[in-house]
């Protein structure tokens, strides 16, 4: 009876074991979210890096959206300056773009661009950010934006973040923990600066 106990105990540990092995080995692409760009009333562009201004241009001047909502417009995107002076050089109108400047974390950007929207009539969105961001920004916007009526799209900007093989460089495993650690800080109604707070502690602990 016993060796069909440990047996039974072992099998179980086996499972166990075999899915964390293969939660580790997808855990990248989980934080992919990419849907195929649609047309839509207006863009929403994440504050981050340059290639998301970047590719929100390339939707709109492929006729996707008539308006760039950047969001957090004052983040510095490169040494060229912020998101609105980026999209403005990259040839987008002034009266095109609608800016929010209070954002301060994922959560504020879904918070903070709804009121425009609806101050707007738009109806529709894509939203840009970066690719391994993507899962999260969805998770946020669609909860905040519940019952909004407002359709949202969901487009990944190409960061270099490696999904297939995360654990192969500093980069990609570094942004993979801190995307984790976010989406479970979300989770428990961390938000904005007290997040990333809490993150910078967490990996004071690892090091």
């Amino acid at each position: 009876m016993r060796i069909f106990q440990r047996r039974r105990i072992l099998r179980y540990f086996s499972y166990i074991f075999i899915l964390l092995v293969f939660l580790f080995l997808i855990a990248g692409r989980l934080l992919i979210q990419s849907d195929s760009p649609k047309q839509a009333g207006v863009i929403i562009v994440l504050s981050g890096d340059t290639g998301r201004v970047e590719d929100a241009v390339k939707l709109y001047k492929l006729g996707y959206a008539s308006y760039l909502l950047l969001s957090n417009s004052k983040e510095i995107t490169s040494s060229s300056g912020d998101m609105l002076q980026t999209a403005l050089a990259l040839g987008i109108p002034k009266d095109a773009i609608l800016t929010e400047n209070a954002a301060l974390s994922t959560y504020q950007n879904a918070k903070l661009t709804l009121p425009i929207m609806k101050q707007y009539g738009f109806t529709s969105a894509i939203v840009v950010s970066s690719d391994f961001h993507m899962r999260r920004v969805k998770i946020l916007f669609d909860h905040v934006y519940k019952h909004s009526g407002i359709e949202l799209t969901y487009v990944g900007s190409d960061s270099g973040y490696n999904a297939k093989r995360w654990w192969s460089d500093r980069y990609s495993r570094e942004t993979t923990f801190n995307e984790y650690t976010k989406m479970i800080g979300n989770l428990f109604g961390y938000n904005g600066p007290e997040a990333k707070d809490a993150l910078e502690q967490i990996k004071r602990w690892f090091r």
